[in-house]
């Protein structure tokens, strides 16, 4: 793996603060409190095992090894294009996933690494009757299979997460850990993450958020007023639930203001009007001990004053410039650090940050300011983000309560914008009614954004003849939020409407590879052995079609499900062409000369086809190899 630290000795406590820091990156959840690496915990990362019975300091419970063995698990799933069930299937870049999430986590893990900039989701609270879990510590999509009545039972049970349980919060904590750790990988080097949650479990959860994303990567908590009426518990009124706040990476994270009313600017430049704003850290708990990352210099050229006021600045040392270091507060005496890391700082010097001399005569870093709003507070008490505004959309959507205590559409818009600018892919894998993807088309109608969303919900019954399943409420709210979108532009109604704006959404459902998997295990006897290889004559499941096979190469070749597909025709035959002809797919089961000539004349990257389109003529799959090479075709494979 090449981005992991070099030379680096698991064995030895003696390494570099870079490979510290680039360890870090690569693994937080290693590091324990005082910023110590836990060697067994690295080695159990990366698949060792290790003896679990030495104390130290961190969250342990029942299971949390296991937790581990299932991330490292491979998928056997794929997913299954729904066109029917879908809007504007071909140029949407939206998608509706409905499956067990661990699965579709692991599912998109290739295609999406680090392309997510940010997660919202609302998992269950764990107040006693909220979910079903199997009795088997991690689900897997044998298990989801079995639920959803798409297999057998074969004892498994699946019932309430009872308190009287004495795996209670256990159980809770190994459905959560997995799906945490495999969605940190989906975000962006600068994503986010926010996490709905109560009373119940807010304590385990900041606990894991702080092993998996970094404790130095929480941002902040929300209070959310969620039922401004209270609900009486006997001792105490409930007003308000949470929202943990957690970046991929703080040094890299950027957040938006909220909207607010018209600001005056006292500056200018090509971008446009702006203010200042001191660039070192207010908050006092980050300092060049806890974050020494954030304490380094600048150097300000004294001779470059612009008429502005402004001077340039850079971070390294040049002869004759003074050097700039963050402030000591004179309240309290506290060495500050900077707010962006020294990456961010590069790409914005002189840009977004410049050099300032304050009335008396102290050289500052200034960030410019563009925005026309406030900072998003911490305490979220107004009427429009309240469970029951919530519950008033959905209800206005459908005519009818469908859908349990949804998030208002307010709430997540809010995050939204202070995440994802104009644009960037959000990932909700509880999606519930589908709140998520509602505030995403309300905040692109708003501004004009081009924001994407991806949904993964589980199909969990609803004992509802016209909505059988929660996936199916999640689908018919968008297409309803989508008609109104349109309805609205149609009648020429004043919208911020993007003319490109996405209003569309693909469906994929969660099912067994297209491909019969070789199952070693099953292979006791001379009998089994041969059933086994009988069966891989026609290795493709039965029923499954072109395009179901495509959607399974694009994702295990590393292409996301919005990757342009053209269909094309080639001698005579159907060709995918993905990504305007970087890859060629063709899964006729008859392969000629002519289509692979023609295939290769194309020069494409990669060429990929069914091995039972050569029908065992070796001849023809050597000279194709051949042909390829030849044409400068970096991989040619078949499935």
């Amino acid at each position: 793996m090449s981005d992991q630290p070099e030379n680096l000795d698991l064995h030895s406590a003696s390494i570099t603060d870079l490979q510290k820091a680039k360890l870090r990156e690569l693994f937080p959840e290693v590091f324990t409190e005082g910023s110590k690496i836990d060697f067994d915990r690295l080695k159990r990362a990366l698949g060792e095992s290790v003896d679990a019975g030495k104390e130290r300091f961190g969250l342990n419970w029942p299971g949390k090894a296991d937790c581990l063995k299932t991330i490292q698990q491979p998928s056997a799933a794929t997913l299954l294009p729904a066109r029917n069930e879908s809007i504007n299937f071909d140029n949407t870049e939206n998608v509706i996933i409905e499956g067990d999430n661990l699965e579709a986590l692991k599912v998109l893990q290739k295609s999406y690494l680090g392309r997510i900039k940010a997660i919202y989701i609302d998992p269950p609270y764990n107040t006693g009757n909220d979910f079903i879990y199997p009795d088997t510590y991690a689900e897997s999509l044998d298990t989801y299979l079995r639920y959803t009545g798409q297999k057998d039972d074969d004892g498994r049970k699946y019932s309430p997460n009872v308190e009287a349980d004495g795996r209670f919060h256990s159980k809770w904590l190994n459905m959560m850990y997995p799906r945490l750790f495999l969605a940190r990988n989906l975000l962006s080097h600068d994503g986010v993450i926010f996490i709905s949650i109560d009373d119940h479990e807010l304590d385990n959860l900041r606990c894991i958020c702080n092993e998996i994303f970094g404790e130095e990567n929480f941002i902040g908590l929300f209070v959310i007023n969620s039922s401004p009426s209270a609900i009486d518990y006997g001792h105490i009124a409930k007003m308000h639930e949470y929202v943990l706040f957690y970046a991929k990476n703080i040094d890299s994270t950027i957040t938006t203001q909220l909207t607010e009313e018209e600001k005056e600017f006292k500056y200018e430049d090509k971008t446009g009007p702006y203010n200042i704003y001191p660039l070192y850290n207010g908050n006092v708990a980050f300092n060049p001990v806890t974050r020494p990352n954030l304490y380094y210099p600048f150097y300000l050229d004294p001779s470059s004053k612009s008429k502005d006021g402004f001077y340039k600045i850079a971070l390294d040392p040049i002869e004759g410039w003074v050097k700039v270091f963050p402030v000591i507060s004179r309240k309290d005496s506290i060495q500050r650090v900077w707010r962006w890391g020294k990456d961010l700082a590069r790409q914005n010097l002189n840009q977004e940050i410049v050099g300032y001399k304050t009335e008396d005569g102290e050289f500052r870093v200034v960030q410019k300011t563009r925005h026309t709003g406030k900072v998003i507070r911490s305490l979220q008490i107004d009427k429009d983000i309240s469970t029951r505004r919530g519950t008033a959309e959905v209800e206005g959507l459908f005519g009818e309560k469908v859908f349990p205590f949804p998030k208002s559409v307010e709430l997540i818009r809010r995050f939204v914008a202070i995440s994802m600018p104009k644009d960037g892919i959000i990932l909700d894998f509880f999606a519930g009614s589908g709140t998520t993807a509602h505030a995403v088309l309300d905040q692109n109608k708003q501004d004009g954004g081009n924001r994407k969303f991806i949904l993964v919900q589980l199909p969990e019954p609803t004992e509802r003849k016209d909505y059988p399943t929660i996936s199916d409420i999640t689908k018919e709210r968008i297409r309803r939020v989508i008609k109104k979108i349109n309805a609205e532009s149609s009648e020429g109604l004043p919208l911020n409407v993007n003319a490109k704006q996405d209003c569309g959404f693909k469906v994929f459902k969660l099912q067994e590879s297209n491909f019969k998997l070789w199952n070693a295990e099953s292979m006791k006897d001379e009998q089994a052995l041969a059933q086994q290889l009988e069966m891989h004559v026609q290795h493709i499941v039965k029923g499954r079609t072109s395009e179901d096979l495509l959607f399974e190469v694009l994702l295990k070749s590393g292409f996301p499900l919005n990757t342009p597909i053209e269909n094309i025709t080639l001698a005579g035959k159907q060709v995918y062409s993905v990504q305007q002809g970087a890859m060629l797919v063709c899964l006729d089961t008859e392969l000629t000369p002519a289509v692979i000539q023609a295939m290769a004349e194309r020069q494409p990257v990669r060429v990929i086809c069914l091995d039972t389109g050569f029908a065992g003529n070796d001849q023809l799959k050597t000279n194709a190899v051949q042909q390829m090479r030849a044409a400068g075709v970096t991989k040619f494979m078949t499935v």
